[in-house]
């Protein structure tokens, strides 16, 4: 299998978890895609993925499945054993509704205000946007708040439970992660009273297949390039 990514991206970052924790990483070959330079919205991508957005992944037979939630369970289902998107009907829908709100209240809402109220990544992708309007910077700030009022709202469901969809770890938390790794990137802090959420991401970034990979899960390399 291949996959197409940027190490250091939160989606790429997302699959590189899976992939640590099914052991696959052996399995597969990454190639990198340059997000800066807008590779991802070229032609030669567009065949592989027409959303323009990683990570994709090719499998043997050729086919492409793109989509961090739908690569996530291909990669978890190959060996029977679901552990990452649930086995029951109830855990499957439990980790794709907190899923679900990982990515809309958390790491969407990040990505709005970084590309929107920031530089972003970059002159080169200005073109793939939509087109400038008065109130961008303040729509862009309000992506902020959504995002810190998506921090409160996981900071309060960790107050009663070991995992974002419950006892175990899944990809909702997987999303939760790297969606606060994007704030970090973008200068959004967890408020300190957030203290739940503080520990479960101490807890989290002790996980095997999260430890020592911050190679992989940081943007700083490419950040450098802008000047951040």
């Amino acid at each position: 299998m291949k996959i197409f990514d940027r190490p250091g991206f939160p989606n790429p970052a997302r699959i590189r978890i899976v992939l640590a924790e099914k052991g696959l990483e052996p399995q597969v070959e990454f190639v990198s895609v340059d997000l800066i330079a807008a590779e991802h919205k070229q032609p030669a991508f567009l065949e592989k993925n027409p959303s323009g957005v990683l990570p994709a992944l090719q499998l043997d037979d050729g086919t492409y499945i793109s989509e961090a939630t739908a690569i996530t369970e291909y990669l978890d289902n190959l060996d029977g054993d679901p552990r990452l998107t649930g086995k029951t009907p109830k855990q499957k829908a439990v980790i794709h509704m907190m899923q679900k709100r990982a990515e809309t209240e958390l790491l969407d809402a990040v990505g709005n205000y970084f590309h929107h109220a920031t530089p972003g990544l970059g002159a080169e992708l200005q073109v793939f946007k939509s087109p400038e309007w008065a109130g961008r910077q303040e729509w862009g700030n309000r992506q902020r708040d959504k995002a810190l009022a998506g921090m409160k709202y996981f900071d309060a469901v960790l107050q009663d439970s070991s995992f974002v969809a419950g006892d175990a770890f899944s990809m909702a938390d997987i999303t939760v992660f790297a969606g606060l790794m994007f704030a970090d990137a973008a200068g959004i802090a967890i408020p300190e009273d957030h203290s739940a959420l503080h520990s479960w991401r101490a807890k989290v970034s002790d996980l095997p297949s999260v430890k020592n990979r911050s190679g992989q899960m940081f943007v700083t390399q490419d950040l450098r390039r802008l000047g951040f």
